[in-house]
């Protein structure tokens, strides 16, 4: 996911997008953790799309 693209959407749908990754981030943990877990490099994308959420949501506070 491109921050320009996380640019255009409203506060909510920020909120919205970081819960769900957040639900997707636990269950991949989850599938790590039973040894189930397919493609190990979800795990870093997800949590790096989840900071990005983050800094958006504190310059969107800042301005």
């Amino acid at each position: 996911m491109k921050a320009k693209d996380l640019r255009k959407k409203t506060r909510a749908e920020l909120d919205t997008l970081l819960l769900d990754l957040s639900k997707e981030k636990f269950n991949l943990r989850m599938q790590k953790g039973t040894g189930q877990l397919a493609k190990p490099d979800q795990v870093k994308k997800v949590r790096r799309d989840i900071a990005r959420i983050h800094t958006l949501i504190k310059e969107m506070a800042g301005s």
